[in-house]
């Protein structure tokens, strides 16, 4: 120890401590040296700290992309039992077009973003997790509102309305290949306005739209919810592999976990049950 104080000196060209027979002493620059000194190591404590809280998940940061109602459903139960598991990690969600999400995730200013479809993203880590049922919604009293389950053949003749705002353009394109193979091209508007004043002009009659099961938690005045038969969208977890943020790698335990027993659950007003 002596000799690491000693060299210390050496290297900063001043004299900490008086040596004496009877023992030392602080010279003016050890008074002074000495109280910053514990500063600095009470910093370097509490950063030590501060990562090892991090590398156990009991802090950190997750930056999420959404692309699907967290109303219910696979993320809504995800994302509840991540917060109580790991309430100090501070999560921002983003809702944005698929490939806004994975430019992001490649430049690591996204974590991870959660999308339909099971298509492999270069650069990235892909893992289906789980499913859900496609949905017409229809104003309350729409002629088709009386059926249980609906098939596409139902509403060759609509008309549809979606936002200009993600995912409102992957739904518009959805319902162009699903009526297309009737030999139908649908009448679609596209209107400025999120997902709960869609619902709205549905309500008023300005179109039907679609959403996919975990919205359909979603309930407002004037609507119901139609199953569509058959119809099914996978939903993906997209990051990068090598992003080693201890966050991320627990969030993707917990949904492989979560996905093996994930049973969706639609005891839902305004939905008659299959």
């Amino acid at each position: 120890m002596s000799r690491c104080v000693r060299d210390l000196e050496d290297h900063i060209g001043t004299s900490l401590f008086h040596r004496h027979n009877f023992g030392v002493t602080l010279t003016f620059a050890g008074e002074r040296f000495l109280p910053q000194a514990r500063r600095v190591l009470r910093f370097i404590q509490q950063s030590i700290e501060d990562l090892g809280n991090i590398g156990r998940v009991e802090n950190g940061r997750l930056r999420i992309g959404i692309f699907s109602s967290i109303a219910s459903g696979f993320l809504a139960e995800l994302f509840s039992a991540y917060d109580k598991s790991h309430a100090k990690v501070k999560i921002e969600f983003v809702e944005g077009h698929p490939n806004q999400h994975v430019t992001a995730i490649r430049k690591f200013d996204m974590d991870v973003a959660f999308l339909t479809g099971t298509q492999d993203w270069p650069e990235c880590g892909t893992t289906h997790f789980w499913s859900e049922r496609v949905f017409a919604v229809l104003p309350v009293g729409h002629n088709l509102s009386g059926r249980e389950i609906l098939e596409w053949p139902d509403l060759v003749f609509e008309s549809f309305v979606v936002s200009d705002a993600a995912p409102g353009p992957e739904i518009r394109d959805h319902l162009v290949r699903r009526l297309a193979t009737l030999g139908y091209h649908p009448d679609i508007q596209a209107q400025y306005v999120g997902r709960d004043n869609l619902l709205s002009l549905v309500a008023i009659g300005q179109g039907l739209t679609i959403v996919s099961e975990a919205m359909v938690a979603a309930q407002m005045p004037g609507i119901t919810y139609r199953p569509i038969l058959d119809d099914i969208l996978p939903f993906s977890a997209v990051w990068s592999r090598r992003n080693d943020n201890p966050a991320l790698r627990r969030l993707l335990s917990m949904a492989r976990k979560m996905s093996r027993s994930f049973v969706p659950c639609l005891s839902i007003v305004g939905y008659l049950p299959i």
